[in-house]
């Protein structure tokens, strides 16, 4: 019980915003109990300022990690950069978590034109602001809505169908599509090791309302690596571990594909007339989230020309701007408090502007941080006007090239990948109970390109600086001898044999930049998978997440290929199959080939860009 507890404790505090200060002395406690249009009624935690005598916005948080803690006498940790500022902060249990009556469902999806008494997430949010604004003493009638990954979700629908009152919405790290890029999948292959724990604990069933936290199912020992070996076949979870009891774990393995299920709970179908003021806030090394916040601001941005959307981009992990100094990040260095810039200058100037109408708002429509070169930029849109598709052409003699390969002598090359001996994630070996190793995003690689099941091509080093800022699209001819695989790609800054950084011994390090999966048998369709034909040439292209980074004058470009990604992903069986019920049997090495002739030209396409000297 006390690994579950600190594991939803380690959800919890991500969504304490910043550094924290006591509400005690500054604020009142009031707790409620709010009526959604269909009855149930949703608690509702409200801090407001001593000082009355002016008005104040509201500020909420909806949550299914508790608006705890709970009773009169016990405060909440305030943000200490937002306090001073005397904004009414209202946190709320979502429908059916913690001390909230109704059902829970994952992601909900949104019901556009609702009948009187349907419900989503975005009725939720309506119904609760109006009840605040009517019931709240002394609200300026202003109000705005933030939140962290599911509460960056629940910050997102409130987009849709919008009170009036709502101004101002700041998405951070939010959930977009759990089949195609955030938390749970990425191109339809499994986040195993994140989904397994995480919902061994937050997907059991509260039978009633509680102020307690939900245990795990199950014990968690040992190696990460070994225990999720040891589970086997994915169709063993339930069969030795979950016992069909976690209803959204049962709903993972019956919806296999993109199918309605999916698709409904895709949040980037919506968002189509949104009135308040939007700032979406990502992290560049965000392993759950970074698809949702950066597509949450595209989104915004394709559909709703007129309105002031801002993207804001900077070198955290899930929730690092609210919870970490943001001046390193595993063994880089960012030689700047990242994070209390953002709180100080961004976050807090968007709210006090359009919640108090105070302050000369001028943050531009992107605030981005370039890693390798270590700055804040202000771009008028992102990616950047000036930035350019570069092709990197996979080339014969593991050399990545700027031309496209002609006349080559080697046609592919070659790997054995073997489902029984998955490439790991990373080279830390850590607890089963740990989701991941969040530093693995700029994990030095060489544990892996010294593997035979990983392919590596490079660049020679770098004559001058060259600057990628947008996504990273892979085109790749392959072949298996097997009817399916999956194909990882990593795209790897190769520092130089000798260099010293902030004092601190690099040489020859590989820093992953970017990194993705996609699941063979979903290449040309997420909603129908097809088979590979043994060892015929096919082409296989996704796009990875954007990146703003500086390859430094001296570094080569790396590019490693392979087809594990263990636990982070599940292991394909390398057999056209439906994964989630696949037998011990199913599971086959093959070999797998990376093409790079004139005809079959494997290639990475980067936006890069260049600053006037």
């Amino acid at each position: 019980m006390k690994k579950s507890f600190y594991i939803l404790l380690l959800f919890y505090l991500i969504f304490s915003f910043g550094k924290e200060s006591s509400a005690n002395s500054k604020y009142t406690k009031h707790e409620y109990q709010i009526e959604m249009r269909d009855g149930v009624k949703l608690y509702t935690i409200v801090y407001s300022p001593v000082d009355i005598s002016e008005t104040h916005p509201i500020l909420i948080t909806r949550t299914p990690y508790s608006c705890g803690p709970y009773g009169k006498n016990k405060f909440k940790n305030l943000s200490s950069h937002l306090v001073d500022d005397k904004y009414i902060f209202v946190y709320q249990d979502v429908r059916g978590k913690y001390m909230s009556q109704g059902e829970y469902v994952n992601v909900r999806p949104y019901i556009p034109n609702k009948s009187r008494n349907e419900i989503d997430e975005s009725s939720d949010t309506y119904d609760t602001i109006d009840w605040l604004i009517k019931n709240i003493v002394n609200n300026n009638g202003n109000v705005g809505v933030y939140g962290i990954s599911y509460p960056g979700f629940y910050s997102a629908m409130s987009l849709n169908d919008s009170h009036p009152a709502l101004k101002a919405v700041s998405p951070q790290a939010p959930i977009a599509d759990w089949f195609v890029g955030d938390d749970m999948h990425h191109n339809g292959a499994f986040t195993l090791s994140l989904s397994y724990i995480f919902f061994s604990s937050f997907g059991r069933e509260r039978p009633y309302p509680t102020n307690e936290r939900i245990g795990r199912i199950i014990e968690l020992d040992g190696n990460s690596y070994d225990y999720f070996m040891n589970i086997g076949p994915l169709q063993n979870v339930n069969k030795n571990y979950f016992h069909e009891k976690i209803q959204f774990w049962n709903d993972f393995i019956n919806h296999g594909t993109y199918d309605k299920f999916w698709q409904s709970r895709n949040t980037l179908n919506y968002l189509n007339d949104v009135t308040p003021a939007v700032m979406t806030v990502g992290g560049w090394y965000d392993n759950e989230d970074l698809y949702g916040a950066l597509n949450t601001y595209k989104t915004i941005e394709q559909k709703n020309k007129e309105n002031k959307n801002i993207l804001v981009m900077g070198p955290w992990y899930h929730g690092g701007w609210a919870r970490s100094t943001g001046d390193t990040f595993g063994d880089m260095k960012f030689n700047s408090n990242t994070s209390e810039f953002y709180r100080e200058e961004m976050e807090s100037q968007f709210f006090k502007y359009y919640l108090k109408e105070e302050g000369d708002f001028d943050l531009p429509e992107a605030y981005i941080f370039e890693t390798g070169k270590n700055v804040w930029h202000k771009y008028d849109e992102w990616p950047p006007i000036n930035a350019v598709w570069t092709s990197l052409y996979l080339s014969e003699s593991n050399e990545l090239s700027f031309a496209k390969e002609e006349n080559s002598k080697v046609e592919f090359d070659e790997y054995v990948s073997d489902p029984n001996n998955p490439v790991p994630y990373t080279s830390v070996s850590h607890s089963a109970g740990k989701m991941y190793n969040k530093f693995y995003m700029v994990e030095d690689q060489r544990f892996a390109s010294t593997r035979s099941d990983v392919l590596t091509f490079q660049t020679q080093p770098l004559e001058g600086d060259l600057t990628i800022a947008g996504p990273i699209k892979a085109e790749l001819f392959v072949s298996t001898s097997g009817t399916d695989s999956d194909w990882i790609v990593k795209l790897i800054d190769m520092f130089p044999d000798s260099i010293s950084v902030v004092n601190q011994t690099m040489s020859g390090y590989q820093m992953m930049v970017r990194g993705d999966i996609m699941r063979g048998k979903f290449r040309n369709s997420l909603e129908k998978p097809e088979p590979f034909f043994p060892n015929k040439p096919t082409k296989v292209k996704f796009t990875l997440n954007d990146s703003h980074h500086t390859f430094l004058k001296g570094h080569s470009i790396m590019v490693q290929i392979q087809s594990s990604w263990f636990p982070l992903f599940d292991r394909n069986p390398q057999k056209y199959c439906d994964i989630y019920n696949a037998d011990e049997s199913d599971f086959q090495t093959v070999t797998n080939r990376i093409y790079h002739t004139e005809k079959y030209p494997s290639r990475i396409i980067l936006k890069t860009i260049k600053y006037k000297e």
